[in-house]
């Protein structure tokens, strides 16, 4: 599971649309909170859209809980929008995996509030989240 998480975050802190996409089957379901979408392409479409609109985002992913081809995982994102204001927002995924791994159904659940610069947790350079940043759990999330 740790691996699956990592790979996860990394490739959102990265904004690499291909990890993000190829991490789904060919005919994925994904429910990203008011979003159904089917498939990579609209996959692809939805994250680019996402990337372009949360400015210097980082989000932090742990792994909830695992079963034979499921994954839950709870998150929280820090981003900004092209007016210089800040979000947090923190939700849940739970992930239905095909035998190798690969995400068939993403379910995501998510809160999101305006929140100060100052009050921004997720703070590293752009890219991957180093091994030494707090964990949810250790920022109390």
């Amino acid at each position: 599971m740790a691996r699956h998480v990592r790979d996860a975050e990394n490739a959102w802190n990265r904004r690499d649309l291909d990890a993000i996409v190829f991490g789904n089957t060919i005919d994925c379901h994904w429910r990203d909170r008011v979003h159904f979408l089917w498939g990579r392409e609209q996959i692809r479409a939805h994250a680019q859209r996402q990337v372009c609109r949360e400015i210097d985002a980082r989000v932090l992913l742990e792994g909830w809980a695992e079963g034979v081809g499921r994954l839950s995982l709870r998150f929280a994102r820090e981003f900004r929008d092209d007016g210089g204001t800040w979000f947090r927002v923190y939700g849940s995924e739970d992930l239905q995996l095909d035998a190798a791994g690969l995400v068939t159904r993403r379910l995501t659940a998510a809160n999101e509030l305006p929140i100060a610069e100052y009050e921004r947790a997720l703070r590293w350079p752009a890219g991957a989240r180093p091994d030494d940043h707090p964990t949810l759990s250790e920022l109390g999330f």
